[in-house]
This record gives structure tokens, C-alpha cells and sequence, in this order.
């Protein structure tokens, strides 16, 4: 009998809804690290988390909480989807690093140290200067690394980056993101940086969100997959992952919220544009969460072996939870 694969998107934002549940079924995602936050304080992060405790308890055939990479196996035994709660900037600590611990305790597993901005933390991709790490974000690294909140930095800018692989006593992550070798976006990490992430022990998620992507919305899965097999030579394809940053079904005034927070009364297009404000097309290979498992075709295509695309299509990300996840132990 042959076995259920296991798949794991690092990074989703859609606009939840139960169809939404029922094509992770369809594509068998067993665990999504799900947004729960871009600009939200602590209060308003709370509350965000209360939605999504509520869809997770009314629709328990579909849907579980994700703690530990235990609770990936449960939802793949039992055909759920484990839900792992994760931060795109890290405004809801505030200025409190006392609350790094509260929202692990929430159930956060992944916080960004940035998005796009300076932060207190570190420096955001679209600033102009990147002075690294700031002295509360040093503080903050250290209490993320006890309490095993995994420190990510997608949206953050190279040098605050590589100060955060060096500073940092634990794996870190870039949840959704490409090689800038490949497209270069600025959203997008140069060879040095991923170079050091993995080398770190550190995981680097690819992906599918348009602007990312060589060629865009038209970019084709073949060229996708090429991409991620020239990672693997250069990196090693147990570091591969993917967190798609899909964000199905969003209205534009989203893109618009994650672009300009309350920080702007002019408006910042971010990777868009004027002419193209709102999202991208998705490429016609990923147009939807069902369409996830069309990856493991184009990874076979470009020649991964059966246990390098299960590492990719989720079980890389397994490994990472269980190491991750959990408070450091007694030394």
C-alpha cells in the first residue's frame, strides 16, 4: 500500500473561509503556517488568533492547532490540516520582550523581525541603509531562541539577515522567498545570504507569489523547478522547503494594508505599481491551494529522487518543527 505523501505550505494568507479547508484536503497539506498578523499590536494579534481558533473549532474534520511537528503527524493520520500560527512583522511585542514568550505560549511558532521596514528589531528590505541588528532585537533573538519561537527573515534586509544566522543560537528561517540569482526582486535573497541561512542548519521556503517569480505571473513550473534543483546543488536539498505566500482570494485592499500599515499617508505600491496596484495573477500552475501537489511534477521532471521531493513538499519543514519548536533544553 502505498503511503500518503506529506505536504507542509510554510506560508499562507488567504482569506479563510471553509472552501479554503476543503482544498487543503484536496491538495493534502497536513500543516500551513498560516499569517496571522502584519502590522497588528498585541491586542489586535489576539484577536486575530481568536478568529482562527474558532475556524479551527468549527470545522474539526478539516482542521486542527499545530504546536510541534507531533501534531503534523496527527493531521496527516487522521486527513487534517494542523494550522501553525506565525508573524509577519514583529509589532505585536511591542516594545515588551516579555511578550515573546506570552504569544509562543499562544501558539505563535514563526515571527519575522521585520516587514519591509525598520522595525526595533532589524531593518526591512525596502529600507535604504541596513545598520543590522538593533540592541532589542540582540535581546529578542536570544528570548526567541529559549522559548522556540522561530526567528524569520523574508522581509528583512541582507546585512540585518546575516547578523541574524551569526547572532542567533538556533536555526533560523526565510519562510517565503526566492534566490535573487534567479529573479532579482528585492524581496528576494542573494546567494551569500542563503548560503549562510543553510549552512546554519537554517530553512529556506520557496516562493509562489508572483512577484517573486522569473517571468512573473506567465513564469512556468519547469522554470520554478530548475530553480530549486540549481538550489539544491548549491545549497543542499535538505534546506529546501516551500512557503507559497499565497494569498487566495484577497481583496486588493489587503495588499494595500500590507504595503502601508498606518505608517503612511502617501500610498507605497511595494512590488507593484501605479498601473498594477492590487495582487498579481497567480501562474496558471499554482493558481489555487489545491494546485500544490503539481510541484512534486515539475520536481520529478527535473530529476529529484522520491525521498529529496517528500524532504521539499514537507517533511524538511518536519524535520525543522521538531528541532525548533520547543523551549531549549537543559544543557
Amino acid at each position: 500500500m502505498t503511503q500518503k505523501p506529506l505536504y507542509i505550505d510554510n506560508l499562507q494568507y488567504t482569506n479563510i473561509s471553509p472552501a479554503h479547508f476543503d482544498e487543503m484536503a484536496v491538495a493534502g497539506l497536513s500543516a500551513v503556517h498560516v499569517t496571522i498578523c502584519y502590522h497588528e499590536n498585541f491586542r489586535q494579534t489576539v484577536e486575530n488568533m481568536i478568529t482562527w481558533n474558532r475556524w479551527v473549532e468549527a470545522h474539526p474534520d478539516r482542521l486542527m492547532l499545530g504546536r510541534t511537528g507531533d501534531d503534523v503527524r496527527q493531521a496527516h493520520a487522521t486527513g487534517k490540516t494542523a494550522i501553525f500560527y506565525g508573524f509577519q512583522n514583529c509589532a505585536p511585542i511591542e516594545d515588551d520582550i516579555g511578550l515573546i514568550e506570552i504569544v509562543h505560549q499562544l501558539g505563535a511558532r514563526f515571527m519575522q523581525l521585520s516587514y519591509n521596514n525598520q522595525s526595533l528589531l532589524a531593518t526591512g528590505c525596502y529600507e535604504d541603509e541596513d545598520p543590522g541588528i538593533t540592541r532589542f532585537g540582540k535581546q529578542a533573538i536570544a528570548e526567541m531562541n529559549r522559548v522556540g519561537l522561530v526567528i524569520d527573515m523574508s522581509h528583512s534586509a541582507h546585512r540585518s539577515t546575516l547578523e541574524a544566522i551569526d547572532i542567533s543560537s538556533r536555526p533560523i528561517s526565510i519562510t517565503h522567498a526566492n534566490p535573487s540569482w534567479w529573479h532579482p526582486a528585492r524581496r528576494n535573497k542573494p546567494d551569500e545570504v542563503i548560503a549562510a541561512l543553510t549552512k546554519a542548519g537554517g530553512m529556506l521556503g520557496f516562493s509562489v507569489y508572483p512577484h517573486h517569480l522569473a517571468g512573473g505571473s506567465d513564469c512556468t513550473l519547469d522554470s520554478f523547478c530548475e530553480m530549486i534543483a540549481e538550489a539544491a546543488e548549491r545549497y543542499g536539498a535538505r534546506h529546501l522547503g516551500i512557503g507559497t505566500d499565497l494569498c487566495q482570494d484577497q481583496p486588493d485592499s489587503v495588499v494595500e494594508w500590507m504595503r502601508n500599515g498606518r505608517w503612511s499617508r502617501s500610498t507605497d505600491f511595494g512590488e507593484g505599481s501605479a498601473d498594477n496596484p492590487g495582487f498579481p495573477r497567480q501562474p496558471d500552475w499554482f493558481s489555487s491551494i489545491r494546485d500544490f501537489p503539481n510541484i512534486v511534477t515539475g520536481l520529478q521532471k527535473v530529476g529529484f529522487s522520491q525521498d529529496e521531493i517528500a524532504g521539499i513538499m514537507g517533511k524538511n519543514w518536519l524535520r525543522f518543527y521538531d528541532q525548533n519548536f520547543g523551549p531549549v533544553g537543559p544543557s
